[in-house]
């Protein structure tokens, strides 16, 4: 049953949340101060191992290098009042673990959610990824402000303006053209970011920052007309591997 309400949220298309639970949002009654009272499907809010988080205290690990197959495949872009998100079709992968995790779509939060070293970003993407069993996988990349980033500008030129609003995109996205070449990584174990706000997710977040031009990220603050990160959550006993 979780893993279908995972799958299900991260590919819900309406400001409503997919799975079956209330109305959330970033401030208010239904902020993240509130998001596990909303309904019993979100009681994982108040769980231990959440994300964001502030990466810091990195503790040196043989991490294996991810094994990136993205291939072209952003189809389709929407704005479900959360955020904005490109739709991935099928293909495209990374393997950690020895485990294959499919890329089914990534999305933006402005400012970044997860911090490094007590640093906020502008801009954040998280590429979200499935395996077969439903088990998640998170690839974030940061964002600063400088040169446009072309990858960017082929989803952001079909960007939908209102909540709901959903366009097939006229060029497929590559989203290897958004990442940066350098692909090492931080990980830590998480959760995600919205409601249900699940647990048991591999975050896997990229030393590398991206840039984007002022107007790009100007562009998406625009369209959602608020802020959609979450507050840092505490790290209690995890360990952020480096």
């Amino acid at each position: 049953m979780k893993k279908t309400i995972f799958l299900t949220a991260l590919l819900a298309s309406t400001a409503v949340s997919a799975s079956g639970g209330g109305h959330w949002g970033y401030a208010g009654a239904e902020g993240p101060d509130n998001w596990a009272r909303l309904s019993p499907d979100y009681s994982a809010c108040a769980g231990k191992n959440q994300s964001p988080i502030n990466l810091t205290g990195f503790i040196e690990a043989e991490l294996e290098p991810i094994k990136f197959d993205y291939k072209t495949g952003g189809n389709e872009i929407l704005n479900n009042g959360h955020t904005v998100q490109v739709n991935y079709a099928k293909g495209s992968s990374i393997q950690v673990d020895g485990r294959t995790f499919n890329l089914l779509q990534f999305h933006f939060h402005a400012p970044s959610e997860n911090h490094i070293k007590g640093k906020s970003y502008p801009l954040e993407a998280h590429l979200v990824h499935a395996d077969q069993d439903g088990n998640l996988a998170v690839v974030a990349l940061m964002f600063t402000e400088g040169a446009e980033n072309k990858g960017l500008a082929k989803a952001w030129s079909q960007m939908p303006q209102h909540a709901g609003d959903k366009h097939a995109l006229s060029s497929s996205v590559d989203v290897n053209e958004i990442l940066p070449s350098n692909r090492d990584y931080y990980r830590f174990n998480g959760s995600l970011t919205t409601p249900p706000c699940s647990e048991g997710v591999r975050w896997l977040v990229l030393k590398e920052v991206a840039t984007a031009s002022k107007a790009q990220i100007e562009a998406f603050a625009h369209t959602l007309h608020h802020p959609n990160n979450r507050p840092l959550q505490a790290v209690n006993a995890r360990p952020v591997l480096q």
